[in-house]
């Protein structure tokens, strides 16, 4: 019966969440397991993986094989260094305290890498509404000056202009009489 290490895929359309189990090869992906080692969720950034480490190497040292993501997965969360480790302390070539202090200053460093990623992606993040927000108040300051000039060229057109005209110009207007009605016309009819 050969034994992998899978996922097993949960969650709604579109929004996946995987099992990491230990299955038959031969069940169902969604089917039957043996056992559950942790979860996997793709959709959180970073994505949130738990792996019982001790469960998943003696698995592995059973005979398990896991699938290329779960490799991967196992791989991020220290599993595979262990299980590599763990093979040179059956080999002769390490101790088993020696095997357990270069796996802990792994998982020492690898959380400070991903604490200082997660510190600096939130001020990115930080900077990136700064900007934004400069950006916005600079638009506005803007548009404020725009129709600040505009009210003012308004304001100036409708003031009454009183320019002086010259003497020559103004000429006076004669009252309007009544003009005689025109003659009506009359066309004579040529007699027959």
């Amino acid at each position: 019966m050969p034994v992998r290490i899978r996922l097993q895929r949960q969650g709604k359309k579109g929004q996946p969440f995987y099992h990491i189990v230990v299955a038959d090869g031969r069940a169902p992906r969604d089917g039957r397991f043996i056992e559950r080692l942790g979860t996997y969720n793709p959709m959180t950034n970073p994505a949130t993986i738990t792996i019982d480490v001790d469960k998943a190497v003696k698995w592995m040292r059973n005979g398990a094989q896991p699938s290329d993501t779960v490799k991967t997965l196992l791989s991020h969360k220290g599993a595979m260094l262990k299980h590599h480790l763990l093979k040179g302390v059956d080999k002769g070539a390490l101790t088993v305290e020696q095997a357990e202090t270069k796996f802990q200053t792994w998982v020492a460093e690898k959380e400070s890498k991903i604490n200082a990623i997660a510190v600096e992606g939130k001020n990115e993040a930080r900077n990136a509404m700064k900007k934004r927000l400069e950006a916005e108040v600079k638009a506005n300051e803007a548009k404020a000056k725009a129709i600040e000039a505009k009210k003012a060229a308004a304001e100036k057109a409708a003031e009454p202009v009183a320019e002086e005209v010259p003497a020559e110009a103004v000429v006076e207007e004669i009252p309007a009489t009544e003009e005689a009605a025109p003659a009506e016309e009359t066309t004579e009819i040529p007699a027959e």
